[in-house]
């Protein structure tokens, strides 16, 4: 009776560890199978080999799952692009004529006019040239979309951050805000476009000479660690967490497109400016 006994809990253990490693083997092959497929975004779905009805119904259910979030995302990719499209269209449709009219303004300026019409003309170039702004930048915003004019190089990075500074210097000091820089000594070389990186300064080092409230930090540090940090009493905790959202803008910033962080940020989520070692 005992061998009996001994007999049958061995063979309920073997059967066991089988279980076991066949359970093993199938989550492998589902966690292999759902890398494949979101890494290489196919439209394939999940088998398994094991006949286990509880690992066929997982299987099942992530199969469901994958096919709801492909349709999502292709909805997603097909609104994107079709704002992107709005975007390009709207932007050169504007720009056209938008030029006649500044060149038909210039030619104004010569003109003998009465000094109420000079005031009238003032104000039409003022609106003219503002519009003109936001249309380029709605116009850069689809470039910057499209990935398009890529042109990556080696790229002293601790430069290209000092000529930035300099660049808006003027800007700042003049807004009463002396900026805090420290930029490591050692030199700090990427592959990048560093036009697309200078633009990425560029737009928030704007950003905080619309809303610092007088201090600005900047350091870069090793490997490549670049900061900006300033003070915006003025906005919200609220409007500070939307900042980077495209077409944000809160409501001092009337000639704003809301597109400078949301650019910055996507140049920095795509590959011309993330580095190549």
């Amino acid at each position: 009776m005992t061998y009996i006994i001994i007999a049958l809990l061995a063979a309920l253990c073997i059967f066991l560890v089988i279980k076991i490693h066949l359970m093993h083997k199938s989550t492998r092959e589902i966690i292999e199978k759902l890398d494949m497929i979101i890494d290489g975004d196919t439209n394939n779905i999940i088998s398994v080999s094991s006949s286990d009805k509880q690992i066929k119904q997982l299987a099942k259910e992530l199969n469901k799952r994958l096919k709801q979030l492909r349709k999502q995302q292709l909805k997603y990719q097909s609104g994107d692009r079709e704002l992107k499209d709005a975007i390009t269209n709207v932007s050169h449709d504007i720009r056209t004529p938008l030029t006649a009219i500044m060149g038909y303004l210039e030619i104004m300026k010569d003109i003998p006019k009465s000094e109420k019409l000079s005031q009238y003309l003032a104000i039409i170039q003022g609106r003219a040239e503002a519009m003109k702004t936001l249309t380029e930048e709605l116009f850069r915003y689809s470039v910057v979309l499209s990935g398009e004019n890529v042109s990556v190089q080696q790229t002293v990075i601790n430069k290209l951050l000092e000529d930035s500074i300099m660049g808006a210097f003027g800007a700042l000091t003049e807004k009463g805000i002396t900026p805090k820089v420290d930029i490591t000594e050692t030199k700090i070389v990427r592959t990048l476009d560093p036009n697309a990186l200078s633009r990425v300064f560029s737009n928030l080092l704007s950003n905080a000479l619309k809303y610092s409230s007088g201090e600005l930090e900047i350091t870069l540090r090793e490997p490549c660690v670049i900061t900006f940090s300033n003070q915006a009493d003025e906005l919200t905790q609220t409007q500070v967490e939307k900042l980077f959202d495209r077409f944000y803008t809160v409501e001092s910033a009337h000639k704003s497109t809301g597109l400078g962080l949301s650019i910055a940020r996507t140049l920095v989520e795509q590959r011309i400016v993330k580095s190549e070692k």
